[in-house]
């Protein structure tokens, strides 16, 4: 019988020493910490690329040309699409997210929900409509609308020999004035990596 226990506690702590071999080290670092493993479009390429793009958006001649037009006051902008046309999956949600943040924290200029977040929105206002009391409920028709849609797209170019490649990335975005449908901005940011 404790020959059985111990020949079972040997074969318990053979298995979890070989579980544990091929466990992954991981290390927590920062989020602006530059991690290129692969190459391929990442974390520091969304957070840098919405950084540039969007101090190039608010220190263009739109944003002061809009404000003495309207007597100061702060246009309104909505993010749309942001496309990836490249060769490789890309959120294009973080690099969004990453340009709303930016455009709010400026506070140069006011946001206004998009796409399915503001269709969640209006559910809740029309649901408070038959569910809230008169004084807290939200009406309709008071929303912020949008002067200005920033829409893009992310393409890519691969250039290969062998093991060396290169790759290309072109964002490109615009911003629209809604009213008129003027391009009054474009900007873009490029990035290439040559990986060996």
């Amino acid at each position: 019988m404790k020959n059985n226990a111990i020949k079972l506690f040997t074969a318990l702590a053979l298995a979890l020493t070989l579980s544990n071999c091929g466990a992954p080290k991981v290390e927590r670092v920062s989020e602006t910490t530059v991690t290129d493993l692969s190459g391929r479009w990442n974390e520091t390429d969304s957070r840098l690329t919405a950084e540039q793009i969007t101090a190039e958006l608010m220190d263009h001649a739109w944003y002061s040309t809009y404000a003495s037009e309207n007597g100061g006051k702060k246009p309104v902008l909505i993010v749309g699409l942001i496309t990836n046309k490249s060769h490789e999956h890309i959120a294009t949600e973080t690099f969004s997210k990453d340009i709303e943040k930016a455009v709010i924290n400026s506070g140069r200029m006011k946001l206004v929900q998009a796409g399915n977040m503001r269709e969640e929105i209006r559910a809740e206002r029309a649901d408070q409509q038959n569910n809230a009391s008169q004084s807290t409920m939200k009406k309709f028709g008071l929303e912020n609308g949008a002067d200005f849609m920033l829409q893009g797209t992310v393409n890519s170019i691969v250039d290969q020999n062998k093991k060396e490649k290169s790759v290309y990335y072109q964002i490109d975005l615009e911003l629209t004035n809604i009213q008129t449908n003027e391009k009054v901005w474009i900007g873009d940011k490029k990035i290439k990596k040559l990986i060996k």
